[in-house]
């Protein structure tokens, strides 16, 4: 690979460069370190150029309160002039430091790079909230800062660090939406979260939102005792307050009444019930010993090339299997409406609609940063850790979904005039 010239190099490349740190003065700072400890430990070099740098600064900042450096002349019957020091611990992401702060007689000085009552640095907190949000519990993020750095934090200064999320959570979740999305995922999971001394499983919703970039986005968290469509049906209704006014298809699990809930809100949506939860489902019914020749026989019938051909596979499926699992036919011909509006696209298309798995593969990934935790103690910590979980998820969603283009011209065919003007 060629290396850039000089004139190659971008503004910031040039300006790091004129920042660097001389080589000989890093050699003169490196010369009594032997091991990474005596760089990167409890009292390694890092942390004593950290405590020399910030106390530095806060001298630089009294003199310029003052007017006049120290033991200058210009300050005699100045008015005001320092009146030695105070100790103060600050923790930083690198460990606790221990700083002298100049005071002045008057008692006006107001640092700005250590402020008053400041005791976190910037870049701890963000420490704390990053080890949170991949499912630490606040005693193993204690331990963790205990162990590397050397900084002895209680739990509770780690549940205050996490609790200013809290507000980010609420004006996320009360964020205005776009007008309209092609394809949105609605499914939800399972937690454990104790209420009034009791522990039970509550169901959190997720609605996953394909918006007409192709981009995935999620619209929402929320919470509730049980899992039905009266819920589902309320959840819709704020999507629609937040200024959701169209969605093309919806994809969904079997829950009874929930398509209906659906179209209550968005009577022009398409519901599509989730192929893959039917395959599931059909094959919950049958013994081992069947259950391949069954699956390739279900697979002839959403892997048709039309919605005629899948509907007469169905029917061999049915008088061969029905014998011996008459509940499988039975259960595709009452969910047919609902299956079908995925054969109205091409196949490569297909694949993005018949199934919930974009939600499913969020609702995994999810689970395995909770599943350290044995219960929540409210449902204001569920929605605390999920909401972190998911905007370090969402940072892998950097490209939009496969063949979204050609998706999105056939959206503008069968939807006309429901796909904004660019």
């Amino acid at each position: 690979m060629a290396i850039a010239s000089d004139t190659q190099l971008s503004e910031g490349e040039k300006m790091a460069e004129e920042n660097e740190v001389p080589a000989e003065l890093l050699d003169e700072l490196l010369k009594n370190c032997k091991s990474p400890e005596d760089l990167l430990g409890k009292n390694g070099l890092l942390k004593q150029l950290s405590k020399g740098l910030l106390e530095r600064m806060l001298e630089a900042e009294m003199s310029d309160h003052l007017g006049y450096d120290r033991y200058s002349v210009e300050g005699h019957h100045s008015g005001n002039s320092r009146n030695g020091k105070g100790n103060k611990t600050v923790t930083t992401d690198s460990g606790d430091i221990k700083l002298r702060v100049p005071r002045d007689r008057q008692g006006e000085f107001e640092p700005i790079v250590v402020a008053k009552g400041q005791r976190r640095l910037p870049g701890f907190d963000e420490k704390v909230i990053s080890l949170y949000a991949r499912g630490m519990t606040t005693r193993e993020i204690q331990g963790h800062l205990e162990d590397l750095y050397g900084i002895d934090i209680s739990p509770t200064l780690i549940s205050q660090v996490t609790a200013a999320v809290l507000d980010e959570v609420v004006a996320w979740q009360n964020r205005p939406l776009d007008t309209v999305y092609p394809i949105v995922y609605l499914d939800a999971l399972w937690i454990k979260i104790r209420t009034d001394r009791v522990t039970q499983n509550q169901a959190v919703y997720l609605a996953l939102g394909v918006n007409l970039e192709g981009e995935k986005e999620l619209l929402g968290i929320w919470v509730a005792q049980s899992e039905g469509a009266k819920f589902w049906l309320s959840v819709l209704t704020e999507l629609k307050n937040r200024g959701v006014q169209d969605i093309f298809i919806a994809c969904v699990d079997g829950l009874k009444g929930f398509p209906d809930a659906i179209e209550s809100e968005f009577p022009k949506t398409q519901v599509q019930v989730c192929v893959v939860h039917q395959i599931r489902n059909s094959l919950n019914l049958v013994t081992w010993t069947n259950r391949k020749e069954v699956a390739r026989d279900l697979k002839g019938i959403y892997t048709a090339a039309t919605v005629d051909e899948a509907r007469t596979n169905l029917d061999a499926f049915a008088q061969k299997w029905d014998a011996n699992y008459p509940m499988i036919s039975k259960s595709w011909l009452a969910n047919w409406e609902r299956l079908c509006p995925f054969f109205d696209y091409p196949p490569e298309i297909r694949k993005a609609i018949y199934t919930t798995n974009a939600i499913e593969s969020l609702n995994r990934s999810l689970r395995k940063i909770i599943k350290n935790r044995g219960a929540f103690p409210n449902e204001e910590a569920a929605k605390k850790l999920l909401y972190l979980a998911l905007q370090n998820i969402a940072k892998k969603w950097n490209r939009p979904i496969h063949n979204w283009q050609a998706a999105l011209n056939r959206f503008a065919i069968m939807f006309e005039g429901r796909v904004p003007l660019s």
